[in-house]
């Protein structure tokens, strides 16, 4: 049977299918601006069908339209059990993108911003985001995740995160500081997976959908979400879930719609014969 929660940092208990705040001000980086109305009945419908684990950072922003205000304005003061994750390391770069990296001097700056935005004392959750808009790999995290450790000891943070990180990066942090979860693009990395588990640390993929740990094959996708009456992005998030009990789901949307969508596949049950035929 699926666990349905996991225990972020042995003390936030969050249900393991969560929201993606980037889609908020805009459906991609370079698409049209929603209305911050919109982007508020989406996190009240969120809360109300059992979300109570959030991921935003500053940089999800169109304009005046950024996720983490949304999310004060939507939901504080947030309820006891909701746990807030962000991110800090990427600046919007020449085409607007946050491609260009902070430093480590710059992360104080970028810690304390989300402490207003959001409105709280403290961050749940703050997760090192590195290299850009490139993959894991190729760069130390050493005095960036020093930086937030310290941060961590004076109180402004409660737990640290990983983004966009292979093992080394991992090994690397996990030398300075508890890490409770690493948020890295849904790949082939069933070994870096495989030591989240192990570790008891969350491995929260983002893009999740569209293949997952290994490329889905379109017709066995369809054959099983028909015979279960569900859609293919709800098999899909399910066989997310099925896959490890440390992985926690995060998808995205500005639609409530989707939302809805989304949120039922919590109680789609996958045989040990459908996830065999997912899986080829």
């Amino acid at each position: 049977m699926t666990t349905t929660t996991f225990a972020l940092g042995g003390d936030l208990t969050v249900n393991r299918l969560g929201f993606g705040a980037m889609r908020l001000p805009m459906s991609t980086f370079d698409g049209p601006t929603r209305t911050p109305e919109n982007g508020i009945a989406v996190l009240r419908r969120a809360i109300e069908l059992g979300v109570n684990h959030i991921d935003t950072a500053a940089f999800y922003a169109r304009g005046d339209v950024r996720a983490n205000d949304l999310i004060r304005e939507a939901l504080a003061p947030y309820p006891d059990d909701l746990v807030i994750a962000t991110k800090v390391g990427p600046l919007p770069g020449p085409d607007g993108h946050p491609s260009a990296q902070a430093t480590p001097d710059q992360l104080r700056a970028l810690v304390e911003a989300d402490l207003t935005a959001l409105g709280v004392d403290r961050l749940d959750v703050v997760n090192l985001r590195v290299g850009g808009m490139s993959g894991p790999g190729g760069e130390s995290v050493a005095e960036r995740f020093t930086v937030l450790a310290a941060l961590r000891e004076e109180g402004l943070i409660r737990h640290l995160g990983v983004s966009n990180i292979d093992a080394a990066q991992l090994a690397e942090a996990r030398a300075i500081a508890p890490v409770v979860c690493v948020q890295n693009p849904y790949a082939d990395d069933l070994a870096l997976l495989a030591e989240c588990e192990a570790a008891g640390i969350a491995y929260v993929p983002f893009f999740l959908l569209g293949g997952g740990l290994t490329p889905l094959d379109t017709t066995r996708l369809e054959k099983v979400a028909t015979r279960l009456n569900a859609t293919t992005a709800q098999v899909q998030l399910a066989l997310l879930l099925a896959t490890s009990p440390t992985l926690l789901a995060i998808p995205g949307t500005g639609n409530l719609a989707h939302l809805e969508e989304n949120m039922a596949a919590r109680d789609l049950v996958l045989t040990e014969e459908d996830v065999a035929e997912l899986r080829g």
